[in-house]
């Protein structure tokens, strides 16, 4: 019994609180607010759903031309490859003939035998 009358006026301080709310709130209010969420979560559904297709169309695209992907940067990758040699080569060939005829490049231009290619590998 004596729990009953300690809770009596937790209860009636609690509906007071709840009825004080109640006069603050505008029904017309909180019924605008949610019809606009329910605008702003059909049009967010409504993106989840072009955004998924658009996923899905872009995965299959991606599928069709990935592997002329990986041929063309396999074919790329041996091209440097390759082009790397050639020019070691011909820098071996022209510091040859530079050692064997120094007035061959009367220029200068066998002083500058540092590769000033750029590094397409490294980010810059």
């Amino acid at each position: 019994m004596e729990e009953i009358t300690e809770k009596e006026p937790i209860r009636v301080a609690s509906d007071e609180v709840s009825t004080q709310f109640k006069t603050l709130i505008n029904n017309d209010d909180i019924d605008s607010l949610k019809q606009s969420q329910n605008l702003i979560l059909g049009r967010l559904q409504d993106s989840n759903a072009i955004l998924s297709h658009f996923n899905d169309y872009s995965e299959r695209c991606f599928a069709q031309i990935a592997p002329d992907f990986n041929r063309n940067t396999r074919l790329l990758s041996s091209m440097k490859n390759d082009l790397d040699y050639i020019f070691l080569k011909l820098r071996s060939m022209k510091g040859k003939i530079v050692a064997t005829y120094p007035d061959a490049f009367p220029d200068g231009s066998a002083t500058k035998i540092i590769d000033e290619r750029p590094d397409l590998e490294r980010p810059q």
